[in-house]
């Protein structure tokens, strides 16, 4: 939920504006109109730094209402998830199209969306602006020097946010600090320079421990740090921060980063927990159409458990597939070029060469094609535990819902597995949900969402470990992960005590086939290429539907200084397109990722007529 922190905002806005209505002629203070006559007093100043923090769930209001929700989410599920191989659309075709050129790597300059997601990413930096120039308009007394240097650092944590946000898209993104003309700025390059320089000033002032868990402390803009310097690929100047983090690294309530429960991330119940390094504050019950919850998500629902909308982003068959383990409990890692059919989309059929990913040779068995009153019994392959933690499945308990239904459950394509991450548990609905907008029952959600948890840390620094070839310390960093699940059976999944009472609780039995490991020297006795991919394929396991996937597979092509062969992304999303042919869905019929273009989204068309011609076109748009 939003803390008390954020919780104020809408009462502090509406307190201020009354208070200096009705004392103006009493204490006249200074204002400043470009933070609409906010006053300039410690009070004024934290109405604006809550403004901005608030701004990270990605809600704007967009002149046209339709496209102002889940355009501009922070979970970056379309880009993120449905721009990559992680998910599916989803939902019925006629609905919110714009995402399909997304999905089918079409999209051009002209889609709402991208315009949508770009205001809403400029309002944060705008809002962490209006926080840097109402600090020198304070002269009261009301803010202390001290004070000044902390809201300082937030303000311009919170900028380096929203710019990395907008370069992790864009690449190509004007950098606009407190002193800049938005309208007279242009996109020469990369910003990564100006970013990093937000967060280690933001290091300099920001406490390890604040009052709130809502907000920023110095490891959280260490980790940000460390992040852009990643994918600037700064592998040596990433790697002693991540350790840091790592080493001694706390929340801002001042507990050590731990891995815990895999779900406890998921959990409304466990939010800001020791993996949570920083998140999203979001809450329900609360602020007009209930705005502060996650109404990026809100359509996010199978149709199976107690709502009828929306069916959106559906784990693909791919990302289903990754989960599957060896004889040995590792990862099908490698790839081998065989020759699948692929569907025409009119019907027909030819037959074409493709490398795919060896767990993507063949599907994992799923109750595609088989109606609900057909038995389905889920198959007894080799499995990491966290894939029934990613996806619902059939014939798998889903939370504390019942048993998941599958294909049954999604309201249109042709798939069989369902979002879960994004879901609150059937028990905790009075707390965690409340109808949205008017149109989604209980569907506007309070799980917070972590733009950073300890895990991202630690496969960061294998990441770099790998680059700088220390690949027995990356081994031992991916095992850490790994060994969440591997050592403690009892986060996995497991089955009903009565599958029609699921609020009964849990068996000691496990839901599927688990089967997970460590591994044990192959890092050192295969080399560099291995163990990238191992790590690689590590992050994909463990962030899988969380938003992370484009960007991830956009920073390790060598188009934008990555360490994998030339045209990396392409290889692996016309994999997944043409994985996808097994089964023909119409989704991905003739769609291609092209080198060269797609690992970019296009700039907002509307973006660069406002600027004059000032923002220049990313390549191939």
């Amino acid at each position: 939920m939003k803390t008390p922190y954020q919780l104020m905002i809408p009462l502090l806005a509406v307190s201020l504006i009354l208070t200096y209505s009705c004392k103006r002629a009493l204490n006249e203070l200074p204002t400043n109109p470009a933070n609409n006559n906010v006053p300039a007093n410690k009070s004024g100043v934290d109405a604006l730094l809550m403004k901005t923090y608030a701004s990270l769930d990605g809600y704007t209001n967009m002149p046209d209402s339709a496209y102002g929700l889940w355009q501009s989410t922070a979970a970056n599920w379309i880009y993120g998830g449905i721009g990559a191989d992680d998910a599916y659309k989803g939902s019925i075709t006629a609905d919110q199209q714009p995402m399909e050129g997304i999905e089918q790597h079409s999209a051009d300059a002209t889609n709402v969306y991208f315009e949508a997601k770009w205001v809403a990413l400029y309002n944060g930096v705008a809002d962490a602006n209006n926080v840097l120039k109402e600090l020198p308009l304070v002269k009261d007394g009301s803010v202390s020097t001290a004070y000044a240097a902390e809201v300082t650092a937030e303000a311009r944590f919170l900028r380096g946010v929203y710019h990395f946000e907008a370069a992790k898209l864009w690449r190509n993104v004007p950098y606009i600090n407190e002193t800049a003309n938005s309208a007279n700025e242009g996109n020469p390059g990369p910003v990564w320079t100006q970013i990093e320089a937000d967060f280690a000033a933001a290091m300099t002032a920001l406490p390890k421990t604040q009052p709130q868990a809502g907000r920023s402390n110095y490891y959280a803009a260490e980790a940000f740090l460390a992040r852009t310097y990643l994918w600037d690929h700064q592998y040596a100047k990433a790697l002693p921060l991540l350790t840091d983090v790592i080493t001694n690294g706390e929340t801002t309530t001042g507990v050590k980063y731990a891995l815990g429960p895999y779900e406890d991330n998921f959990n409304l119940a466990r939010r800001d927990n020791p993996e949570s390094v920083f998140a999203i504050q979001l809450s329900v019950h609360g602020g007009p159409d209930n705005i502060n919850g996650d109404p990026g998500g809100a359509s996010n629902y199978p149709i199976g458990t107690y709502t009828s909308c929306c069916g959106f982003d559906q784990p693909s068959y791919t990302l289903a597939n990754a989960f599957k383990t060896d004889a040995n409990g590792l990862p099908m890692l490698g790839a081998t070029t065989v020759s699948v059919t692929d569907y025409t989309g009119n019907g027909g059929t030819i037959t074409v060469s493709a490398t795919l990913p060896n767990y993507n040779l063949t599907n994992l068995p799923n109750d595609h094609g088989i109606s609900a009153v057909d038995a389905f019994m889920p198959p007894a392959t080799n499995l990491d535990p966290r894939l029934d933690w990613t996806v619902g499945r059939r014939g798998i308990p889903y939370l504390d819902w019942g048993v998941c239904q599958g294909e049954s459950w999604s309201r249109g394509d042709q798939v069989p597995y369902n979002p879960i991450k994004n879901l609150f548990y059937n028990s905790q609905q009075t707390a965690s949900s409340e109808n949205f907008a008017g149109w989604v029952t209980n569907q506007d959600n309070a799980n917070n969402f972590n733009l950073i948890r300890f895990a991202d840390v630690l496969l960061w620094r294998a990441e770099c470990e790998v680059e700088l070839n220390q690949l027995s310390a990356a081994q031992a960093d991916v095992n850490v992960v790994r060994g969440r699940m591997a050592s403690h059976p009892e986060y996995w999944v497991h089955t009903y005590q009565d599958n029609n009472n699921p609020a009964a609780g849990f068996t000691s039995t496990p839901a599927a086939n688990y089967v997970i490991s460590l591994y044990s020297g192959q890092f050192a006795a295969n080399g560099q290429a291995y163990a990238r991919e191992a790590v690689h394929m590590e992050q994909q396991l463990e962030f899988g539907m969380e938003g992370h996937r484009f960007f991830d597979l956009q920073r390790w092509d060598p188009i934008y200084g990555g360490p994998e062969p030339a045209r990396y992304m392409a290889g692996i999303e016309n994999a997944h397109i043409q994985a996808d042919t097994r089964i023909d869905n119409p989704v991905l019929d003739n769609s291609t990722f092209t080198a060269g273009k797609n690992e970019l989204y296009p700039i907002p068309q509307q973006q660069i007529v406002q600027s004059n011609g000032k923002l220049k076109q990313n390549p191939g748009y």
